[in-house]
């Protein structure tokens, strides 16, 4: 059985993530857990699924503190201490559901879902009728939106004069990222700041093309600068004055360079993963810092494995999701929203927060490759890649990075869901950099499938 991919439990609600399967989970899950807190995004098919999760998780002995709707990261907040489920499918289309588990703030690891997996498979019992657990309604909203507000305080300068617009997308954000912000001084203006699960206002996805009512509003208005959510708000994408969507590398760049500057530990690290620009390193090196990069999808086990080593993890982010581990281990992109709110206030404007940024032309291209040879092509480029780069710098542990002196690279590994090799590059002359790193790929692929 294969449940879990890198973000949970997620697709189709009629043949995926049925309440059938929610009931399995949950009686899976329950059997080592005493206490639940279960939210939902504001997805059609939630409150079924959340009927069954909860009937699960008691059948199995826990208690379930049931919150309702919620963004993703106000659920893992209220898990602290406990364990905790968030029905979300985050920015996948509003036929699909999903599920996530947390422990005490933190996102389940491997060693824990293939523990569900397993139980699931082999059909976890009810526990005896009297050990059943019990069922409770419980509010989190107003106590995750002040602790969030209390931390942003302690970064950046106060909002008072900053405008900004918000595109909820429809989705949770709607709850929590415009109050923290007013709170925090800010003017908001907000579009699509209703919850509906059918997402009438764009795609749950906010990408360049699906949040150009956004752009158009802060290009043709007076906003500071906008942003905008995913469905279960754990995403942030930022917009700049003119209406230009701010590549998500420089975002983190732009906070990861802050939480460096701003901590006081001797070894502060930054977690982020092999596809993440060369310009989040030179900004965290300038800040005193370094980089530590972790598969994708797994910036929890980079976190872990940095403290082990003994460095401080002063942030963690991979493209879009962040981890503000100050604040607690989860991705949050309510705090990233106000955190950003206050480096832009006290930098006097966006643009004067991204000018350090070096932002050079990036690309990613895939090349085809099925599936039963990608182990053999990767084996392959791990010594054609060098050889054909004898200038770069190479790391192997997540596919093959190659890192030139003028901080241009290039990244090549396999897809996870797609019969591709995919090449993500940045560089000055990009173009010509992915020409030269995809033929040596193609290369490779033809090789392996002589």
């Amino acid at each position: 059985m294969d449940l879990f991919g890198t973000a949970g439990i997620r697709g189709s609600a009629q043949g995926r993530v049925t309440p059938e399967l929610a009931l399995r989970v949950g009686r899976a899950a329950g059997r080592n857990a005493d206490a639940f807190v279960l939210g939902r995004d504001g997805r059609v098919t939630g409150d079924a699924l959340a009927a069954a999760m909860a009937a699960g998780l008691t059948s199995a002995g826990a208690d379930v503190t049931v919150l309702g709707q919620v963004p993703t990261p106000a659920l893992a907040w209220a898990s602290r201490g406990r364990h905790g489920v968030m029905l979300t499918a985050s920015h996948n289309p509003p036929e699909d559901n999903g599920i996530k588990l947390f422990d005490d703030g933190t996102e389940y690891g491997d060693v824990q879902e293939a523990d569900i997996e397993a139980a699931v498979a082999a059909g976890a019992e009810p526990a005896r009728w009297d050990e059943w657990g019990g069922r409770s309604q419980g509010s989190v909203l107003a106590d995750y939106r002040d602790a969030v507000a209390d931390y942003a305080r302690e970064h950046g300068a106060p909002c008072d004069g900053l405008t900004v617009a918000v595109d909820c997308g429809n989705g949770m954000a709607s709850v929590a990222t415009p109050q923290v912000l007013r709170e925090l001084g800010a003017h908001v203006v907000t579009l699509n700041a209703n919850v509906d699960g059918r997402f009438p206002g764009r795609p749950s996805k906010p990408t360049p093309e699906t949040v150009r009512d956004l752009r158009a509003f802060v290009a043709d208005g007076d906003a500071d600068f906008g942003l905008a959510h995913d469905g279960d708000a754990d995403r942030i994408v930022a917009v700049d004055p003119s209406g230009g969507v701010v590549h998500e590398d420089t975002v983190v760049a732009m906070l990861a360079e802050h939480y460096t500057r701003a901590s006081a530990v001797a070894d502060p690290v930054v977690v982020t993963t092999p596809n993440a620009s060369a310009r989040v390193d030179e900004r965290v090196a300038d800040a005193g810092g370094r980089v530590e990069r972790v598969r994708l999808g797994a910036l929890h086990e980079g976190i872990a494995e940095a403290r082990r080593g003994g460095g401080d993890v002063v942030f963690a982010a991979e493209p879009w999701k962040h981890i503000h581990t100050e604040f607690g281990g989860w991705i949050d992109g309510v705090a990233s929203a106000a955190v950003l709110a206050r480096l832009v206030a006290d930098a006097g404007g966006l643009g004067a927060l991204r000018d350090p940024v070096t932002e050079r032309p990036y690309r990613k291209v895939s090349v085809e490759c099925p599936d039963d040879l990608k182990t053999a092509v990767m084996a392959a480029l791990e010594d054609d890649l060098p050889a054909a780069f004898a200038d770069a710098t190479v790391a192997t542990e997540y596919g093959v990075r190659l890192t030139f002196e003028d901080g241009a690279w290039t990244l090549v590994r396999p897809s996870g869901t797609e019969p591709y090799v995919r090449v993500y590059a940045e560089s000055d002359d990009v173009d010509a950099l992915v020409d030269d790193v995809t033929a040596v790929v193609r290369d490779a692929v033809a090789a392996a499938r002589e």
